[in-house]
């Protein structure tokens, strides 16, 4: 059955499987320390014309967000994201749970801002007497959670806007690749590791079984980061799993093609439903859409494909987020614009 509840329900790219079964009864060294991860990290230091970033294959999304800001911020410190954002809504508390605060700001496309950001550091300048957090870091996820997008622009003022007021600035990559692909992007692969502190570059939901790869830019917070994995339980015994993936996934830029594949197939579903009168909760030009519908309409979306729900709009509508991956046929496009 078809499927746009999300972008990580299929198992994995056949490229990725290829590798892991060609590799399957090989013995290696554990814990990030094999052939296969050492090539992998090169692989992406190379795309991302960053060769003296530390690199750290993590299982999760929440794993490797968790374990950053853990390491970045002293105890009495917090960290700034939308309030939309995953850290904040998505992760049952897993920054709380390192102690440190979660300042939040309402921003209506998911997209932090320079302006959002001061007001929340200056709302907490009496961090030094010992009564607020001190805030230190910056997180923004590109694409957001409502599948918007920065541009170089808006990143390079966040960057900016951080230097100037000493935050380290952190990008959750979960959807790097279908931010790339989206129309009106003008971000590459290589401004990453000059605008941002660190950033992740997510396989998880866009055709790796699992895994995600840290870059780690800044110096500051390179020391000791594989103490802080193994405290976090982030760091996989069998580590070669993820170096093998990231090998394939950046051979021949497939990790972008499969990001190209899965935004291609989202705007094609969101065409369709504009052409049939549809209006939306936001305008996302990446893999996730978020139709408004009739109660009905949406009840057959759960029943008929599976979506998520996003916000009640009224008595009798709701807008639903519907998301497309790597693995997102054509044909299934078609189908649930018939159903619609």
């Amino acid at each position: 059955m078809a499927t746009f509840r999300n972008d990580y329900s299929e198992g994995a790219h056949p490229q990725i499987l290829d590798a892991l079964v060609r590799t399957n009864a090989e013995a290696t060294c554990g814990y990030g320390r094999d052939a296969y991860c050492v090539r992998a990290a090169q692989a992406v230091r190379a795309r991302f014309a960053c060769p003296q970033a530390d690199v750290h294959f993590m299982v999760g999304g929440t794993a490797t967000n968790q374990a950053l800001i853990a390491a970045a911020l002293r105890p009495w410190e917090a960290v700034i994201a939308a309030a939309t954002g995953h850290i904040n809504v998505h992760e049952s508390g897993a920054i709380e749970t390192c102690g440190h605060k979660v300042l939040s700001a309402a921003v209506p496309d998911g997209k932090l801002t320079p302006d959002a950001v001061r007001t929340l550091v200056e709302s907490h300048l009496d961090g030094d007497d010992g009564h607020m957090v001190v805030p230190r870091m910056v997180y923004v996820s590109d694409s957001t959670e409502l599948g918007t997008i920065y541009t170089k622009a808006e990143l390079t003022a966040l960057h900016e806007t951080c230097r100037a007021l000493g935050l380290y600035l952190y990008l959750d990559g979960a959807r790097m690749a279908q931010a790339l692909a989206a129309e009106g992007n003008d971000l590459a692969p290589e401004d990453f590791a000059q605008l941002c502190d660190a950033f992740y570059i997510g396989g998880t939901k866009n055709g790796l079984l699992f895994g995600e790869a840290l870059v780690i830019a800044n110096d500051a917070l390179k020391p000791y980061y594989r103490n802080i994995m193994k405290q976090h339980g982030a760091m996989l015994a069998k580590g070669r799993l993820l170096g093998v993936q990231f090998l394939a996934y950046f051979e021949n830029d497939l990790w972008l093609a499969l990001g190209r594949h899965a935004v291609e197939q989202a705007q094609t579903l969101a065409d369709g439903l504009k052409k049939k009168g549809f209006k939306f909760y936001v305008n996302s030009p990446t893999n996730q859409i978020f139709p408004i519908l009739t109660d009905v309409q949406y009840k057959t979306a759960q029943e008929r494909f599976g979506c998520e729900f996003t916000a009640k709009i009224d008595e009798t509508h709701t807008a639903a987020r519907f998301v497309t991956s790597w693995a997102t046929a054509p044909e299934a496009v078609q189908e649930a614009l018939a159903a619609l």
